[in-house]
């Protein structure tokens, strides 16, 4: 899965340079394609931090404040560099210091009604995370400081949206609350610019977190790679 990630981060046309943070230094040995590609430098590896947002933290620290920085996970089998550009393109423009990718709940459920996602459930639709970040300011990587306060709640909408206050949280439950109203919510909360990328791509916002969702991926991969050799044309 790693790989597939690097994979596609190297297809895409507005990333520079990869960073790896993690896995430990036994599952780097274990694997000899991610030793070669360390090896000969197209990436650079870190160990791991104690949690998810810590290591983000820790890597954004590498970095100079000025520049750009795109955070993914590696449990993104479907990620694309196409996907990739999409979102770095949208993100720029967005004139944001954090920038968040989502992907339509109806979209997602109906191109993989098998797959269990957290849905956020704004006035305005429902949206699943995509596992992108954009850190487009040095004001922006504070969010990766407050994010590690939340993370063992970030599953749970009902927790975050609390951040924002009662009101926000009773508006949420009864379906009033718009996604634009929570973003300003919570940048006001953290004091930056916090937008989104609603990214029209399903696939964006699959991960894999069980065993379960990695035979559901081999399921639709093979489904989709059926269907792709069905409609090619016959060669006489």
């Amino acid at each position: 899965m790693i790989r597939r990630v690097i994979n596609a981060l190297d297809d895409a046309a507005s990333i520079g340079s990869i960073h790896l943070s993690g896995p430990t230094a036994a599952c780097v040995k274990s694997d000899a394609g991610l030793v070669d590609l360390i090896d000969e430098k197209r990436i650079d590896w870190t160990p791991p931090g104690p949690s998810p947002s810590t290591s983000a933290y820790d890597m954004l620290g590498r970095f100079p404040e000025s520049q750009p920085v795109l955070i993914t996970t590696a449990d993104h089998p479907l990620l694309t560099g196409e996907i990739v550009d999409h979102f770095c393109r949208d993100s720029a423009q967005s004139g944001c210091d954090v920038v968040v990718g989502l992907a339509p709940y109806d979209l997602v459920r109906q191109t993989y009604p098998d797959l269990k996602k957290t849905v956020l459930r704004f006035r305005d639709g429902g949206y699943c995370g995509c596992n992108l970040f954009a850190f487009l300011t040095a004001d922006g990587r504070r969010v990766a400081d407050f994010w590690r306060q939340v993370e063992k709640d970030r599953k749970k909408p009902l927790v975050v949206i609390r951040l924002l206050g009662l009101w926000a949280l009773l508006r949420y439950k009864m379906g009033w609350l718009s996604l634009d109203a929570a973003l300003a919510g919570l940048s006001r909360r953290v004091g930056l610019r916090i937008g989104v990328v609603i990214l029209p791509y399903a696939h964006a916002s699959v991960d894999v977190d069980s065993v379960s969702d990695y035979l559901l991926v081999q399921r639709y991969s093979k489904e989709a790679s059926a269907q792709g050799a069905q409609a090619e044309p016959g060669v006489g």
